[in-house]
């Protein structure tokens, strides 16, 4: 920058130099010197002023990425062991470090399935000074106890896929506090469960013609409000066709396949009539699936089954015909927009309360697709 102002600077004296002794009386001449120095003049400070732009935009990038390296990230994951949840944290650490982040300042812990365990993670992460903390919790019933130990430590705070309840959203707006939720709406997981089933066509799932739909319904975690939409929802996009449902079992997996397994094993042994097996996400539908086969049934034949998440396995399923679709519950976008959403908060920028991202209904028509994406 310093040689572009001494060059420009050098030009013009030279300028005025040559003009001056060419016509030294010349009223004329001296005007022409005089307009000839101011135009040099603004040219340099043009000059000059993008230059100092571009340093301090520079300076900033630099002190900005130097204040990420620098910043230190708790994230609580509920449990590692959930399949999902798994992809959701390696690509979240990932996209954090791609943003400047140091990977030795980012702390992900297992809450092993029990609050208890998670809030003392939690007490840990206020202790050690961490300067955010995303946190995906056990229950989201203990939301407003999590919140409250955060904002009083004067800690961002970055729900993920377990949203809270309305009210505890409420609060968060009401107090104009630096916490909000990233994730999908599970109403629309459930409900593209259901269109799942509906697009089929009523004549094509009623198996035995009675002019009902028989299910079973295997449910993640009852506290877990994505749990909860997911089941009412699915059944309700079925209703909304005007189609006449029974359910024949309703069960709670606890997202777990092992269980679901047994589950639907016992369910399928007490009702054979059953049509079609709702699971509130892959691990299970991919346990329900091993008890389906196990009885003799074959899906797409004589059983339908849906689950959510678009787990690598279940989308292979679905390619092969041997599940009836999931749901994208797209990792990339969520994990990325909650470590956006930790930046803005780092950076002074803040953020709307809720952030929301959407799901993606699979069939056999996109399953490829979405494979393709997540591998």
């Amino acid at each position: 920058m310093k040689k572009k102002v001494v060059s420009l600077l050098t030009v013009s004296a030279l300028s005025l130099s040559i003009l001056a002794g060419c016509s030294s009386n010349s009223a004329d001449t001296a005007a022409d010197v005089a307009s000839s120095v101011e135009e040099a003049a603004e040219e340099t400070t043009e000059e000059v002023s993008d230059a100092v732009e571009e340093t301090a935009e520079e300076v900033t990038d630099a002190v900005a990425g130097g204040d990420l390296a620098d910043k230190k990230v708790g994230v609580c994951i509920y449990q590692f062991s959930d399949n999902f949840m798994t992809l959701f944290r390696n690509e979240l650490e990932s996209y954090l470090v791609a943003q400047g982040f140091s990977a030795d300042n980012i702390t992900i812990v297992d809450g092993a399935n029990d609050q208890a365990t998670q809030t003392n993670q939690i007490q840990n992460f206020i202790t050690d000074g961490v300067d955010v903390l995303i946190i995906n919790p056990v229950n989201s019933s203990s939301a407003a106890t999590i919140t409250d130990l955060v904002v009083a430590a004067d800690i961002p705070l970055v729900y993920i896929n377990r949203e809270p309840d309305a009210d505890e959203e409420q609060r968060w707006q009401d107090n104009d506090w630096n916490v909000t939720y990233v994730g999908c709406d599970a109403r629309q997981s459930g409900t593209y469960q259901g269109e799942i089933i509906v697009d089929l066509g009523q004549d094509v799932v009623d198996l035995n013609g009675d002019g009902k739909i028989q299910y079973i319904m295997i449910e993640g975690d009852p506290e877990n409000v994505d749990a909860q939409y997911r089941t009412e929802f699915s059944v309700k996009a079925l209703e909304d066709a005007g189609w006449t449902v029974d359910c024949l079992d309703d069960e709670v997996g606890n997202w777990d396949q092992a269980t679901a397994q047994q589950l639907v094993a016992n369910a399928l042994s007490a009702h054979p009539e059953t049509e079609v097996v709702f699971c509130n996400n892959d691990a299970m539908a991919l346990g329900a699936l091993q008890s389906i086969e196990a009885a003799g049934r074959t899906v797409g034949t004589d059983i339908y089954l849906v689950g959510v998440d678009a787990l690598s396995e279940a989308l292979e399923d679905v390619i092969a015909g041997t599940m009836t679709g999931t749901v994208f519950n797209d990792h990339f976008s969520q994990s990325h927009s909650a470590a956006d959403a930790a930046i803005n908060y780092l950076t002074g920028a803040g953020n709307d309360h809720y952030i929301g991202c959407d799901y993606v209904k699979v069939t056999a028509d996109n399953a490829q697709e979405i494979l393709d994406s997540v591998k």
